[in-house]
């Protein structure tokens, strides 16, 4: 059907595969596919946790309804805004794979099992983590969980280098789409580190027999099971993983920007004066999707979020990210999405012939772009040139709430401190208003009370 567009993500199950019809998410089933679905779809496990959330919401489309050519076609929810688990904190790294391990013991006790443990298979709802693979679920067979090593991988293994060593997992992630390895994490751990926390058993004794056991195939698998390797061990192997992920905690508490409110230059009226300029921007046009970029604590993000936007808040700082995202989640907020983003290094395409995983900019087109104390870090700390930051603003298409930040600041004035005297002689509130004038109409403009920062709302010129 030519309105169907394939998921270019969705080709390693053969079972299954994720096309979209417009807005809607729809996942084709073939026969083996098809089967897997009947032995979960009335499980009360599944309905339990879809109606909490924890699993995407999903139908069966009828005959009449689902397009031809699959044994079974089922719609799911659309999550507002897909990111991948190197975008994501600590923290939200670590609800992933409790909500994976939990749902995966709630489907044991029904003889259902997972193919794989992968982090992909979970989504983020603002705050709320979801799983989305349902393709993933398959009856229960005999033998250990062949998702154990993926789970290691992708989940376990980040966060184990991050609570033991304060090291950031993320451009790992970024780097390799499969996860750590084993054998490379043994060499990680070496000496008495292997008896830390969940090392021993699942990254030691792992990488030891990886070979034997969840690298030795279908037969391998089968002969466990014959020998008594049932669900039981299954269940107990799988509440021990959940026991060490639950264990483990990031001491990486300092950054530069965690306190940034407390040590930036904004006075209360400062303050008092931005608030009602976004909340007076919100009202001229409704925003489904906004982005707000260099979000830092979030407290922009949420008067967006409070008009009824979905927001993703970006930045680059992970602890700073992590903080927001832990005050999110006690809040069970679902209309703010924290990520970790490195706006002079988005995350790019990735994956098999760079579709498998897409750039940030290809996930979706905001409504609304905030870039609030953003551009002097672009322009004097990235020597990034006002032209080149004004043409990437106007790529997004995009309503702009832009402030920008006189020399004369004290935040600027710090910036400028390290860098070369008469390094930026463009960089002029006349020179950023002419060049934000070519490629936007604005609309709106206000000087805040301290005198040195300047707020725009701007849309693009057609």
């Amino acid at each position: 059907m030519t309105d169907l567009v394939e998921e270019p993500g969705s080709f390693r199950d053969p079972a299954n595969a994720v096309f979209y019809r417009g807005e809607a998410v729809l996942r084709g089933l073939d026969r083996q596919g098809a089967a897997n679905w009947a032995c979960v779809r009335d499980a009360a496990f599944f309905r339990d946790a879809e109606a909490a959330g924890r699993i995407v919401g999903t139908r069966e489309l009828s005959s009449d309804e689902a397009p031809p050519g699959w044994e079974n076609v089922l719609e799911h929810e659309k999550i507002p805004f897909i990111s991948y688990p190197y975008e994501w904190t600590f923290e939200m790294l670590r609800d992933a794979a409790i909500l994976h391990l939990e749902i995966l013991i709630a489907a044991l006790a029904e003889d259902v099992t997972t193919k794989d443990g992968y982090s992909f298979n979970v989504q983020f709802r603002g705050a709320q983590p979801t799983f989305i693979d349902v393709g993933s679920f398959e009856a229960l067979q005999a033998g250990p969980w062949v998702g154990y090593r993926q789970f290691c991988q992708s989940f376990l293994y980040p966060l184990l280098l991050e609570a033991h060593f304060g090291v950031p997992f993320q451009k790992f992630l970024l780097g390799n789409l499969d996860g750590l390895d084993p054998t490379d994490m043994r060499k990680v751990f070496r000496g008495l580190n292997r008896f830390k926390k969940g090392v021993l058993r699942n990254v030691y004794l792992h990488s030891v027999a990886e070979n034997k056991v969840t690298g030795g195939g279908q037969k391998l698998r089968s002969d466990l099971g014959a020998a008594g390797f049932g669900k039981e061990l299954t269940l107990a192997t799988v509440k021990k993983l959940l026991a060490v992920v639950r264990s483990l905690s990031s001491k990486r508490a300092d950054s530069a920007w965690a306190a940034y409110r407390q040590t930036c230059s904004y006075s209360d009226d400062d303050r008092v004066t931005k608030e009602r300029f976004i909340r007076d921007c919100l009202t001229r046009s409704d925003v489904g999707l906004a982005w707000d970029l260099g979000a830092n604590d979030g407290a922009y993000s949420r008067i967006v979020a409070e008009s009824g936007a979905y927001v993703v808040a970006l930045d680059s700082d992970d602890v700073t990210v992590d903080s927001l995202y832990r005050s999110l989640r006690e809040e069970e907020n679902t209309r703010i999405l924290p990520m970790v983003m490195n706006l002079l290094d988005p995350t790019p395409a990735r994956g098999w012939r760079g579709t498998e995983r897409k750039a940030f900019t290809d996930r979706g087109s905001p409504d609304l772009v905030l870039a609030l104390a953003l551009v002097h870090h672009l322009a004097i700390a990235s020597n990034v040139p006002l032209r080149q930051v004004v043409e990437w603003f106007r790529s997004f298409d995009a309503q702009l709430v832009v402030e920008f930040v006189e020399s004369h600041d004290p935040m600027a004035e710090r910036l400028l401190a390290n860098k070369p005297e008469g390094l930026f002689p463009e960089y002029r509130i006349e020179a950023f208003e002419d060049l934000l004038g070519q490629s936007f109409v604005i609309d709106a403009k206000e000087q805040l009370p301290s005198g040195s920062r300047t707020l725009y709302l701007a849309r693009p010129r057609r």
